[in-house]
């Protein structure tokens, strides 16, 4: 039950021990952050013990990164701490090998692919902006959820690509299988994020499926930590849509309330809408010249 025909534990239970100490790392390493913001809203909020916890982050980017950045920080130490003594193999192991070249093409792929979304959806009238494109807000939250994107690229890759699918690969699991569960369970974790919808969740397989081939193809974590950073960096803080059902704070504000949702994505963002879908498979296509181009 717990060990293959080799004498192996079974990376189920590899990648199940990964996931609970993850979240308790991601736990511990936030509970800085969210002292700090109790602390500043009960001095602001004399009169009451209670207060709303988003709220309360959507005026402080600064405490927002140290309670979701100090988290996500805890993620990848406890990733990297799994990796090396439980699968006892090096970092180097885990997919940060290959060029920085990958990394560049999947920052410029993920944003090139966001930014044609936008001008469709301003194209179709699907969305308005609200603010000259000649005149972004640039705000405190530009610079901080720039390095919580940087971040959250990093631990994800590093966990659902990297600790994941080399797990399942160790144990001679099929490629199939390999691609399908890092992406599943990649969807699964941000089943409880706000607004979710189905089209979220399946392209969150989808872009997850991307992400394996990519890992696949490359043998290496740059070209997935690129896209993923941009992909979601350009969504919410330069084109102001929702990033996975969490608040946007762009450098554009956009009305969308008129729009077609399984276009825009609804509040979920564009994750949610049939642009993504699209894009997602096209990235399929992008990824399978570039490796060939890249290896020839």
């Amino acid at each position: 039950m717990f060990t293959n025909q080799n004498g192996q534990i079974r990376s189920g239970w590899i990648i199940l021990l990964g996931l609970i100490a993850m979240y308790i790392a991601q736990g511990i390493f936030s509970i800085p952050g969210m002292i700090f913001l109790a602390v500043t809203e009960l001095t602001h909020q004399s009169a009451t013990i209670t207060f709303d916890i988003m709220s309360a982050f959507e005026n402080q980017p600064w405490v927002l990164l140290l309670t979701q950045g100090g988290g996500t920080i805890g993620g990848i130490l406890a990733t990297i701490l799994l990796w090396r003594f439980l699968n006892k193999k090096t970092i180097k192991e885990l997919g940060f090998k290959g060029s920085w070249k990958d990394l560049l093409f999947g920052l410029f792929l993920g944003a090139i692919s966001i930014t044609i979304i936008f001008f469709l959806l301003i194209a179709t009238g699907d969305i308005k902006l609200l603010n000259l494109i000649t005149q972004p807000d640039f705000n405190s939250f530009t610079i901080s959820f720039l390095i919580m994107f940087i971040l959250v690229g990093f631990f994800e890759e590093m966990f659902f690509r990297g600790y994941v699918m080399q797990t399942m690969a160790s144990r001679q699991n099929k490629k199939w299988m390999i691609y399908l569960v890092s992406a599943v369970v990649f969807s699964v974790a941000h089943g409880a994020n706000p607004n979710v919808s189905i089209i979220g969740l399946l392209n969150i397989v989808f872009v997850g499926l991307l992400f394996a081939y990519m890992f696949d193809r490359t043998k290496s974590l740059w070209l997935p930590i690129g896209y993923h950073i941009t992909w979601n960096y350009f969504q919410g803080s330069v084109f102001g849509f929702a990033v996975s059902g969490i608040s946007p704070h762009g450098l554009y504000q956009i009305d969308i309330t008129g729009g077609n949702t399984l276009l825009t994505g609804g509040d979920f963002g564009l994750e949610g809408g049939l642009y993504a879908t699209f894009f997602i498979l096209i990235g399929f296509l992008i990824t399978w010249f570039y490796t060939k181009i890249r290896n020839a």
